[in-house]
C-alpha cells in the first residue's frame, strides 16, 4: 500500500475508535512519526492529510526541514531531548511533546525568552515507572505543571506518554486510563501557563485503545510508512 493509502486506512481506524468512544473523529489528531523517513516520504504523508509531523531526532529534523519535508503541517518534536539541543528546536517546532524534567522545562523557557518567543510543550509522563524511559513520575507531574507557572516563555498544552510494551493493546488500557485521569486532574487545577488541550498517547499497535481511554493525539509511524529499516548505520 502507498503512504496515502496507509494514511487513509489509519484515519478510518481513528474515526471508528472515536465514534465507539462517543467522540468526533475530527477531535483526534494524527501525528505522523517520521523517524528514518526521508523528506519525500514525509511530504507524501503531509499531502495525504496527516494533522502534524513528529520528528524523534534533532539531526533528522535539521536535515529534512530545509527540504520542505514538513510544509503544510505543524511540526512536533516527539523524541528524547537533551538540554544542549534545545537551541535547535525552540521557535522551530510548533510543539515539543517530550519535556521530561524541570531542568529541560527551564532550559526551554530560557531559550524562548532570549528569542522573545513562547514555546508550546507537553509534559512527558513515565506512566509505567520504567527505569529505561524518561519522563515525570505520575505522582510528580502535577507539581511539575504547577511549577510551569514560573516560566513565562513556555506554555504547557497537555501530557504525553509511552506505556510499557505489552503483548496486546488492551494490556495498555490501565496506563492510558491513568494518563486520562492525570490529564483531567491537572486541567481542574487551573495552573498558570497550563491548558490541558492535548493528551498524546497511542502508537501504531495501540492507538485505538488509547483513543478509547481518552487520547486526542496519536503518534503513528509504522502504520503510515511501513516497518523501519534498522540496518547497519541507521
Amino acid at each position: 500500500m502507498t503512504i496515502a493509502e496507509n494514511v487513509k486506512s489509519v484515519k478510518a481506524r481513528i474515526a471508528a475508535a472515536a465514534i465507539s468512544s462517543g467522540r468526533k473523529p475530527e477531535d483526534i489528531l494524527l501525528v505522523a512519526a517520521t523517524k528514518m523517513n526521508d523528506a519525500e516520504r514525509v511530504r507524501q504523508a503531509v499531502a495525504a492529510g496527516v494533522d502534524a509531523c513528529g520528528e524523534n531526532r534533532v539531526q533528522e529534523l535539521q536535515e529534512k526541514k530545509p527540504l520542505g519535508a514538513y510544509e503544510g503541517a505543524p511540526l512536533h518534536f516527539i523524541g528524547h531531548l537533551q538540554k544542549n539541543k534545545v537551541k535547535y528546536l525552540v521557535g522551530q517546532v510548533d510543539l515539543i511533546e517530550s519535556v521530561d524534567s524541570l531542568e529541560l522545562l527551564e532550559a526551554i523557557d530560557k531559550r524562548a525568552a532570549s528569542m522573545g518567543a513562547v514555546q508550546d510543550v507537553l509534559l512527558e509522563v513515565n506512566i509505567g515507572g520504567e527505569e529505561a524511559k524518561s519522563g515525570f513520575r505520575p505522582e510528580d507531574v502535577c507539581a511539575a505543571a504547577e511549577k510551569a507557572g514560573d516560566f513565562a516563555n513556555i506554555r504547557v498544552r497537555g501530557l504525553m506518554a509511552i506505556p510499557p510494551v505489552c503483548a496486546s493493546p488492551d494490556e495498555n488500557r490501565p496506563y492510558f486510563a491513568r494518563m486520562r485521569q492525570l490529564f483531567v486532574d491537572i486541567g481542574a487545577k487551573k495552573y498558570d501557563n497550563v491548558t490541558m488541550d492535548f493528551l498524546s498517547m497511542g502508537m501504531t499497535g495501540d492507538f485505538e485503545a488509547a483513543i478509547a481511554e481518552g487520547a486526542n493525539m496519536v503518534r503513528v509511524g509504522t502504520g503510515i510508512f511501513g516497518a523501519r529499516d534498522y540496518g547497519p548505520g541507521r
